[in-house]
């Protein structure tokens, strides 16, 4: 199996040039994946500021983008929790943004995310609303079709009672589209 890794090493070993051929945002990014966010990590949210600060690792936002495949999103438990729950053709599309990360901000995404005993960190089709990456170096592309494949965390470890709340189709935390407030983890 190769990885990027090795094949940017046989590439720098194999070419006069070495790393000057490969631009900027491999050297900067490496091992990338993309992450499509519903919830408190969205933009203008109150835990954005891990995607893009660089202090958990390093993110690029892409674009926007809804869900090919409709869910079930509610807003649930005592703090108010967005929740994609595993039940894929019920609910609506959910909007989000996607996001490109490395490693290590992947891996603290699953700690944030109680992966996997809260969320289940799985692939998910996004159909792209706005797309922002211009960087093709980090081959980051929708397909002909608008669509990427993208990582998401969703549930399908829930309160059966939940499948009877309002399902959302975009979240906000601070109220608008009628939910209720999130609260914030230094508030818990």
């Amino acid at each position: 199996m190769f990885t990027i890794w090795s094949v940017l090493g046989a590439i720098k070993r194999s070419s006069p040039h070495g790393w000057h051929n490969l631009g900027p945002a491999v050297k900067k990014f490496g091992n990338m994946s993309n992450v499509f966010v519903y919830g408190t990590l969205k933009k203008g949210q109150p835990n954005h500021h891990y995607m893009i600060d660089g202090t958990k690792g390093r993110g690029q936002y892409c674009g926007s983008g809804i869900t090919a495949e409709k869910y079930p999103l509610v807003v649930a438990g005592m703090y108010n929790i967005p929740f994609l729950l595993q039940k894929p053709g019920s609910g609506h599309p959910v909007s989000g943004e996607i996001y490109n990360v490395d490693s290590q901000l992947l891996q603290f995404l699953d700690k944030f995310e109680g992966c996997p005993e809260v969320y289940q960190r799985k692939q998910v089709k996004i159909r792209m609303l706005e797309w922002e990456a211009s960087d093709k170096v980090l081959g980051v592309q929708p397909d002909a079709d608008g669509m990427l494949l993208c990582f998401v965390y969703c549930t399908n470890t829930y309160d059966s009672k939940w499948l009877d709340l309002p399902y959302c189709s975009n979240y906000d935390a601070f109220g608008k589209f009628g939910h209720p407030i999130y609260v914030p983890r230094s508030n818990r």
